[in-house]
């Protein structure tokens, strides 16, 4: 893949003469491969002990090393960064845990490909920078090894694609490690979603939202990179937190899928002021131009008739919040704050707490794995999604996640741009499944 390729430029969304044309020969392109299928792709035979090769060792990825080292059958044998210092602390960490040290791959930002072609790996874990997560996946698929990345797996409908291709090819996994799936809250609302106290589930919502102005202009980690997409793409860049959880309980890509989309985005203002308000007036940082909307919002039609509102807001100042509303037929789930309204449980038009229902409805995941996970990130949803990994990949199962959730999920991110350049217009979802959400299984509830 070209840096052309993986570049993302707000100038490329303009090029683009119609939406309707992209969106046409993208159906064509699912179309012309449908034979492939999905038939095959879900499971793959057990590995006794997991090799792992990680990239990208910042704070998340850190966090993950973390967890594995606690998680039985995986080792961590490779370790890969720009930044030596970083591969200095992980190698430190594993030997800590007494484990062999892991080899370094320090040698510039495509050192990956020399990691994935070397070492003898079963899986290469990134949680690098977005625009590099496609082109590990790539590289680890091409060498032979199943892959799992940070969120959102891929920036663009093209290397969503490409991902998927990929993984049909050579017959790999390709995971994206959404976390929020794993939160408990979320979990006890599939749960209760799968007894069917809900009914059928409608409509839903979720977003993220979340004020990052501080951590954008850090100089370091996420600070170093992140704030530059603000410059490039005007929609929803971080789809995967609010629409990952909602897609499950509605079985997206398991009877039903995403089928078109509209999007608009407010004005930018939350990332100049933070800068008019922290930074001299020659700082660089104040000549910095964001075409990014403080506030996107998305409405997904899927193709049996449910609706889903999807929000990005991460330059204005708010509390914490990813909405993650379920609402059915004989109830409703809304979170910030967890409550629970279910008809025929309680009073008529009143909510309920959603920890008060915790005896009867708690995830089994959760009650099983709950001392396990304490003390992990994100409230011990990191942990919850690093076992599923490890034990999935063990027994030869599906994972929780595929390669076509991570990619209908993440397309998103290059489709609410297309939508909102072009007034809102409505912009078609591929069917990264090529059919194949006809006949997918529903999700399990899953154990430890």
């Amino acid at each position: 893949m070209s840096d052309a390729q993986t570049r993302l430029d707000r100038r490329d969304f303009l090029k683009i003469s119609s939406a309707a044309v992209v969106a046409g020969a993208v159906a064509a392109r699912g179309s012309d491969t449908a034979a492939q299928g999905a038939s095959g792709l879900l499971a793959a035979p057990p590995i006794d002990m997991v090799r792992i090769g990680f990239v990208g060792i910042g704070l998340q990825g850190g966090g993950h090393v973390g967890n594995l080292l606690k998680i039985p059958g995986c080792r961590i044998t490779a370790v890969c960064d720009v930044r030596q210092v970083r591969t200095d602390w992980a190698t430190k960490a594993i030997v800590a845990a007494g484990h062999p040290a892991p080899k370094a791959y320090t040698n510039g930002p495509r050192d990956f490909e020399r990691m994935c072609a070397e070492e003898d790996l079963d899986l290469v874990y990134t949680a690098t920078p977005w625009e590099w997560h496609v082109p590990v996946m790539l590289a680890a698929m091409k060498n032979g090894k199943h892959v799992a990345t940070e969120v959102p797996a891929a920036m663009t409908v093209e290397d969503c694609w490409a991902m998927v291709e990929s993984a049909e090819k050579f017959k790999k996994h390709a995971v994206m490690m959404e976390n929020c799936n794993y939160g408990r809250s979320e979990m006890m609302a599939f749960n209760i979603v799968r007894q069917g106290l809900l009914g059928e589930i409608v409509h839903a919502e979720g977003g993220y939202l979340h004020d990052l102005r501080g951590i954008k202009f850090e100089n370091r980690d996420e600070g170093l990179w992140r704030r530059a997409w603000a410059m490039k793409v005007d929609g929803n860049l971080y789809p995967t937190h609010g629409l990952g959880p909602v897609a499950n309980c509605m079985d997206i890509n398991r009877g039903d899928r995403l089928s078109y989309l509209v999007s608009m985005s407010g004005p930018s203002r939350g990332l100049q002021d933070w800068a008019r308000e922290h930074f001299p007036a020659d700082a660089p940082q104040r000549q910095e131009k964001y075409v990014l909307g403080d506030v996107n919002t998305c409405l997904v039609k899927t193709v049996n008739g449910k609706t889903i509102m999807v929000q990005h807001n991460t330059n204005l100042p708010r509390p914490y919040s990813r909405i993650h509303q379920l609402q059915g037929t004989k109830g409703i789930i809304q979170g910030y704050p967890d409550r629970v309204y279910i008809e025929g449980r309680g009073r008529n038009d009143q909510w309920v707490e959603q920890a008060t229902l915790r005896d009867e409805f708690d995830h089994p995941l959760w009650k099983e794995m709950n001392e396990r996970a304490a003390g992990a990130g994100h409230g011990g949803m990191d942990y919850m999604e690093d076992y599923r990994l490890i034990k999935c990949l063990r027994e030869g199962l599906p994972t929780d996640m595929n390669v076509y959730d991570a990619a209908a999920i993440s397309s998103l991110v290059d489709l609410t741009a297309q939508s909102n350049a072009r007034k809102s217009r409505a912009v078609d979802v591929p069917d990264f499944t090529k059919g194949g959400w006809r006949t997918n299984p529903k999700l399990d509830i899953v154990h430890a």
